[in-house]
Order: C-alpha cells, then sequence, then structure tokens
C-alpha cells in the first residue's frame, strides 16, 4: 500500500532574476551578494533554517516573525554567523493584508529593495473532523493561503523593473508570467521539527525515519538547499514545478 508523507507545508518564494545567463558559467563566489531576502516564519521549525543559505551566497535576510522576538534575535545570531550580508529582524504577521504591507515596507526601508521573497509561514493544526470551528479553519485559511496570496500581490510590484521568478503554484504562475515570472513551489517530506513531532510519539517518529531509504527523517537545511538552489543563477530555467525536497520519500512499503 502506498505509505504517504505526512501534509507539510510548502515553501512559496518570489525572486527577481537579473542574473546574466549568456556569457560564461563561471559565477562570484557570492552570487547573492546586494539582494535582499525577506523571508516569512523564520524564526522556528524550517523557516530558522533557511536564512543561512541566502546569507552564506551574499545576501542581506529579514527575518519575520509574527511573535516570539527572542526566538527571532537567535535566528538573527545564527545567520550573521554565516553570512557577509546584513540581518534584520521584522515583527509582522503576514496572514492580515496589514501585515504584509507591513513586512514590505519596512524592508524597503532598510534595504532599499527586494529581491528574493521566501513565503514560508504556515501552520498545521491536526484534528479530527469533528473538532474544527470556523475559527480554527479561518486561521488557517487565513495564515496558509491569504497570506501568501497577498504577500505576493504587494512585493510583487518591488520586482517590476526586472526579470523575476514566483515560486507560488501554477495558478499564479499564469498571471505572474505576462510580468516575466516563472512560479515553483518547494514541497518537504517529513522533516524533524517541532511541527512534524506534535501530536506523535517517539516510536511514530522513529518509524517514518526507519521507511525512509536514507535511515531518517529530513532536517530544516536540507530544504534550504533547494530553496538555496532557487534562489540563485542556476535555476533560471525552471518554471511552474512543485518540487519535492524529500530524498525520495514517498514509496511503497511491503507488508
Amino acid at each position: 500500500m502506498p505509505f504517504p508523507d505526512p501534509p507539510t507545508p510548502a515553501s512559496l518564494m518570489l525572486t527577481k532574476l537579473d542574473y546574466d545567463t549568456s556569457h560564461s558559467p563561471a559565477r562570484s563566489p557570492l552570487p547573492l551578494a546586494e539582494k535582499t531576502a525577506p523571508i516569512t516564519g523564520s524564526s522556528r521549525s524550517i523557516g530558522a533554517a533557511i536564512p543561512v543559505r541566502p546569507a552564506a551566497e551574499g545576501a542581506n535576510v529579514v527575518i519575520d516573525y509574527a511573535n516570539g522576538a527572542e526566538a527571532a534575535d537567535e535566528v538573527v545570531a545564527a545567520t550573521k554567523s554565516k553570512g557577509t550580508g546584513a540581518v534584520k529582524p521584522i515583527q509582522a504577521d503576514v496572514s492580515s493584508v496589514a501585515g504584509t504591507k507591513l513586512l514590505v515596507e519596512k524592508a524597503l526601508e532598510a534595504f532599499h529593495s527586494i529581491d528574493i521573497l521566501v513565503l514560508n509561514t504556515a501552520i498545521m493544526n491536526l484534528d479530527l473532523l469533528e473538532n474544527i470551528d470556523e475559527a480554527d479553519y479561518s486561521r488557517h485559511f487565513d495564515t496558509n493561503v491569504k497570506g501568501s496570496l497577498f504577500l505576493t500581490q504587494v512585493a510583487s510590484p518591488c520586482l517590476r523593473a526586472g526579470r523575476y521568478r514566483a515560486n507560488t503554484s501554477r495558478v499564479l504562475s499564469k498571471d505572474l508570467s505576462k510580468r516575466q515570472i516563472s512560479a515553483n513551489t518547494i514541497s518537504p517530506g517529513p522533516v524533524d521539527t517541532p511541527t512534524f513531532r506534535n501530536g506523535k510519539t517517539e516510536q511514530q517518529v522513529n518509524l517514518f525515519a526507519s521507511v525512509h531509504p536514507s535511515g531518517r527523517t529530513g532536517r530544516p537545511e536540507d530544504i534550504s538547499h533547494g530553496i538555496g538552489f532557487l534562489a540563485g543563477p542556476n535555476s533560471v530555467w525552471v518554471s511552474s514545478q512543485n518540487i519535492r525536497v524529500n530524498r525520495v520519500s514517498r514509496f511503497h512499503r511491503h507488508r
């Protein structure tokens, strides 16, 4: 029988593409130098690992968080230790339209441009159907859907001066392609984070590792490498894809 991945929120991204790919494949040792990368939901879980990759490649990074300033400060410190650009925490709840506007406004105040936008904010409350109420549904929809849609809407005018890519969905890509935007999504498999462990026993967590071909679940940094690739100059011909960063975690188990 199929042994599917557990539901894991996908990471979405906007990236301005102004790389010149018409000459030698040789690249700057810092391909994201002077670029700015706000990353939503980057104070915890997978999001906390994402900033390290663009920072290591020279980008200025914005650590967005809705609450928990102490956790955000820890991510800022870890990111600064790996990169050469500036790192700035910004508190903005991007589940609301006002929060998306605040994030873009503060990022532009700090760095004057937005070149890479990782839409990573997501929540996942696993509950029985009879326990779900309207408030719970609205919270999930606002965080996982509405926020990404309106942040894409608010941020895209900042990128109109050049070619850029959106890691959102195929639906958005049809509209954004009119402005030279390609669209992709990163979908992780099981990743060992507090969100993944929520509601599971240690035995259940170990089961996911034991049936995986690599003998382990994913780590947050595994996902950040995929996002780093899509933010860089070598991904200019990748468009409208759902990229599964999961080390072949979907397979059939034998009974």
